[in-house]
């Protein structure tokens, strides 16, 4: 006969987030390590900013709508947890800029909006014949010493003017960092393009050979929510539960949320790891606090087939910043998710905010709405008002990566590598996308591993009678 004693609540790792880098962090562990980890979610449910919800009958996403597939990492984790045969490629690659008064192609053979031909580019129109003459510059020009680490429009701009940054470059980058080339690391945004400025003179030769064929994104059959089902299915998880502050015990080892553990990864943004690290690291608490967030709305907006002009075919189209409109972007979402079109509608989904814009916390939801339908009917022709929408705001959402951003992270890597059993990861660090962060949370799982004693969470020690262990 055996009696049953609870002893303390010691895990062997505590996952501080329970969006897509603390799921997969969690997941990593146990799959790569034999470790068994807690994920600790403040709010009360995971996934962080994928959210797959339902509009006129057929699931749309709440964020992002995809992944990029030419880097491994987050399709790798697909296929791992059996969506691999769920893997679905957008219809359609085409796309727009909306500048000077109508809707311009992007040119092929585009590489994060540099142009790798001159052809393409003078085609598209989004260049004026002067901007083409100094974009043509690039090819002659000599290879250009910048600082430690340049923006995006510094690098850009010297080799193809500054029509290419406003037209193409920055409503690409800067749309999906929500920010501006100015101030965005080239290095922290970019490194395919600061990896050829670096190892060619001409950038418009040496991306050439970046091109490739195959799917630029990915996303899964039903909704990217599928996969956060999936890495949840398997895990220890509580919501509900704020972590507060982090606590170093006399023996070194960690206290978070109630638990007792050897390791601690945080996955939380940079302003709310900040206060969980105050005590035991001020240096990378305060550079934590450094780390400066823009605020995202996306408004999904549904239209009687009958009320809306015939789309571009195509996936949609960006905005520049010179425009000065509100939206930074709209997706054609039922054309370039076909499945969308079950709904009856034509589904397209309009972003807007970017830092320094502050419009978009001043507007409510229905003037958000108002304002950005008025804005596609300029962009595609009249239309009467949306039959059904959708707003979510990312409030705080997209870290900015300014020029040193990387130095902040190694600094705040080397202040917690003296707390041995304590690490970062996620969007705020080395890659905001989810394929970035799906990478940082095996590299984080791999880095906290040597640290975790192979404990189980609420461990449950049985002591027979005689006082042996069975």
């Amino acid at each position: 006969m055996t009696r049953e004693r609870q002893v303390s609540p010691e895990v062997a790792v505590v996952v501080v987030g329970g969006g897509i880098t603390g799921l997969a962090t969690a997941h990593y562990l146990k799959a790569r390590h034999g470790l068994e980890a807690v994920v600790v979610e403040a709010s009360d449910r995971v996934g962080g900013k994928i959210r797959t919800d339902e509009l006129a009958g057929v699931p749309v996403e709440a964020g992002p709508d995809s992944f990029l597939a030419r880097v491994p990492w987050a399709a790798d984790l697909c296929r791992e947890l059996g969506l691999g045969d769920d893997l679905i490629e957008p219809a359609t690659s085409k796309a727009f800029v909306w500048a000077r008064g109508r809707l311009r192609p992007l040119p092929p053979g585009l590489v994060l909006g540099v142009p790798t031909g001159l052809p393409q580019l003078a085609g598209s129109g989004l260049v004026s014949p002067a901007g083409m003459a100094r974009a043509a510059l690039d090819v002659v020009l000599p290879r250009r010493r910048h600082g430690a680490d340049p923006s995006i429009a510094e690098v850009i701009g010297a080799r193809f003017g500054s029509e290419v940054v406003d037209n193409l470059v920055e409503p690409l980058l800067g749309g999906i960092n929500a920010g501006r080339a100015d101030r965005l690391s080239l290095a922290a945004t970019a490194p395919q393009l600061a990896d050829a400025t670096r190892d060619h003179r001409s950038l418009l030769l040496g991306l050439r050979a970046a091109t490739s064929g195959g799917p630029v994104f990915h996303s899964v059959r039903g909704g990217l929510e599928r996969l956060v089902e999936r890495l949840s299915a398997d895990i220890d998880v509580r919501t509900g539960t704020a972590a507060g502050a982090i606590e170093r015990s006399p023996d070194g080892r960690w206290k978070v949320a109630g638990l007792v553990t050897d390791t601690v990864v945080v996955t939380v943004p940079a302003f709310a790891a900040a206060p969980l690290l105050q005590d035991v690291s001020p240096v990378a608490a305060a550079e934590l606090r450094a780390i400066e967030y823009a605020s995202v709305a996306l408004v999904t907006l549904g239209y009687a087939p009958s009320t809306l002009p015939s789309l571009p075919a195509g996936s949609g189209f960006l905005v520049p910043r010179t425009e000065h409109r509100l939206m930074t972007a709209c997706t054609f979402l039922s054309a370039k998710w076909p499945a969308l079109a079950a709904s009856g509608l034509v589904v397209l989904r309009v972003s807007a905010g970017r830092i320094g814009d502050p419009r978009v916390s001043q507007l409510d939801d229905d003037e958000l709405v108002d304002r950005l339908h008025r804005e596609v009917t300029e962009a595609l022709g009249p239309a009467k008002a949306p039959v059904t929408t959708r707003v979510d705001r990312w409030v705080r959402g997209f870290p900015q990566y300014e020029p040193g951003h990387l130095a902040r992270v190694d600094r705040i890597e080397a202040a917690l590598a003296a707390l041995p059993g304590l690490t970062v990861a996620g969007a705020a660090y080395r890659g905001l996308g989810l394929a970035a962060c799906v990478r940082q949370a095996g590299e984080a799982a791999d880095r906290i591993s040597a640290h975790a004693a192979p404990t189980a969470a609420d461990i449950t020690v049985q002591l027979r009678e005689d006082g042996t262990h069975g």
